[in-house]
């Protein structure tokens, strides 16, 4: 029962984060700006319309995604910082796994709104034609994006009380996110290029996010704790 009252907590913080998301719009932008920023300089560093392009272009859309993600984690816990926002819900009847599903969920929705409008203008820059199943795309992306953001706001919180925490949440995010990477980069290359068969990779990604949403789910109670 008490799992069942604390279920609507998740969505208060969802719509809290998202609602303040749409009237600032500070981190959306952001994302788009580092994310069209990326596949600009790639498409000005590459010849768009040679062939063996194409073999690059499922980690050049990855890496955008990654970079546009990073923007945003930096400050993802900023808000709770100012006038003891934090202490205030730690004090609250909800658990901190509410609080952690409805950043990532905030997270989540803000990232996959990007890549919306990303992904249309990525395939006119590097002139795609893709020759594999486009609809798994539509599974590896949410995986791999839900990969970048579970890891990355347990991560923050963990860096939040750091002096230098926009330069410590890269260091440590990234080598735990480059599993994910990889299958995220291999997946997409295959379903772009037709090359292979992406279904492993794409397991690879499910699984790896089962298992940290678990660890990170586990663990969060304790960090957000440490840091009162």
């Amino acid at each position: 029962m008490s799992a069942i009252r604390r279920r609507p907590y998740v969505l208060v913080h969802l719509a809290k984060d998202l609602k303040i998301e749409w009237r600032s719009k500070d981190s959306a932008n952001a994302m788009l700006f580092f994310a069209l920023l990326v596949v600009a300089i790639f498409s000005l560093a590459f010849d768009p319309t040679n062939p063996d392009l194409h073999k690059f272009t499922g980690a050049i859309l990855c890496v955008a995604v990654m970079f546009a993600a990073m923007s945003a984690l930096n400050q993802v816990w900023a808000r709770e910082l100012q006038n003891q926002v934090l202490d205030a819900q730690r004090m609250t009847n909800a658990g901190a796994n509410d609080l952690f599903i409805g950043k990532v969920l905030a997270n989540f929705i803000l990232l996959t709104t990007v890549e919306l409008i990303l992904t249309p203008i990525f395939v006119i820059f590097y002139n795609l034609n893709v020759v594999g199943n486009v609809w798994l795309l539509a599974a590896v992306i949410p995986l791999g994006t839900w990969a970048l953001i579970v890891n990355g706001v347990f991560f923050a919180a963990l860096s939040i009380r750091t002096r230098s925490r926009e330069l410590l949440l890269p260091l440590i995010l990234l080598p735990i996110f480059i599993p994910a990477l990889l299958a995220m980069v291999m997946s997409t290359t295959a379903i772009l290029t037709g090359t292979s068969e992406p279904t492993l990779w794409i397991k690879m990604l499910a699984v790896y996010d089962i298992i940290f949403t678990t660890v990170c789910l586990l663990l969060f109670d304790t960090v957000l704790h440490a840091e009162g």
